[in-house]
């Protein structure tokens, strides 16, 4: 009988960390931390829903960095059994999609693994206080963007950017398992 992965509980502070950028800065969660909250993504460039979606990705962090959000990306796969994630590769896809955050990579897995991430995408959103308030889908698209999708994400942030409070309902997002290294 296999077990769900237990998930973060809404009010659970977020997990720090300090990981290396794309330039080989190290970036930490204070780091990012919008003045009206936060969101940590795990992403990677292979992975179909996240490319079927990173243009919203990226257009929704751009709103959301305007309004006083911060965000960040992290890839935390195994690139070296997944070479499409490789570093040179995280890169390439950052520029050709312009990323507007900081794309970090995971290499020990031990960020995901605090966060509780499960899959990509992977959304987790904090108030200003860095207290979990969303962890949800970005839309309602999967490998095929859903033309004029309720902005979930967006929408999530704002309300908790304006009340501290997230969504009474939050669709889980649905995306690749992470690529975890062999034990």
């Amino acid at each position: 009988m296999s077990t769900l992965p237990s998930l973060p509980e809404f009010g659970s502070c977020a997990p720090d960390f300090a990981l290396p950028d794309l330039d080989g800065r190290i970036v930490r969660l204070a780091d990012i931390r919008g003045e009206h909250g936060t969101v940590v993504m795990f992403i990677c460039n292979h992975c179909p829903y996240v490319r079927s979606v990173i243009g919203r990705i990226v257009e929704d962090s751009r709103a959301l960095t305007a309004e006083g959000i911060g965000v960040v990306a992290i890839m935390s796969n195994d690139y070296r059994a997944y070479p499409a994630d490789a570093p040179d590769r995280m890169r390439a896809f950052a520029a050709e999609h312009g990323f507007p955050f900081p794309y970090l990579l995971d290499e020990t897995q031990m960020v995901a693994r605090a966060y509780e991430a499960v899959c990509t995408p992977d959304f987790f959103g904090y108030d200003a206080d860095l207290a979990l308030r969303y962890r949800g889908r970005l839309d309602a698209s999967k490998t095929t963007p859903v033309p004029n999708a309720r902005r979930d994400l967006l929408e999530a942030m704002r309300q908790v950017a304006a009340t501290g409070q997230g969504p009474a309902e939050q669709i889980p997002s649905m995306g690749c398992s992470i690529k975890w290294q062999a034990a």
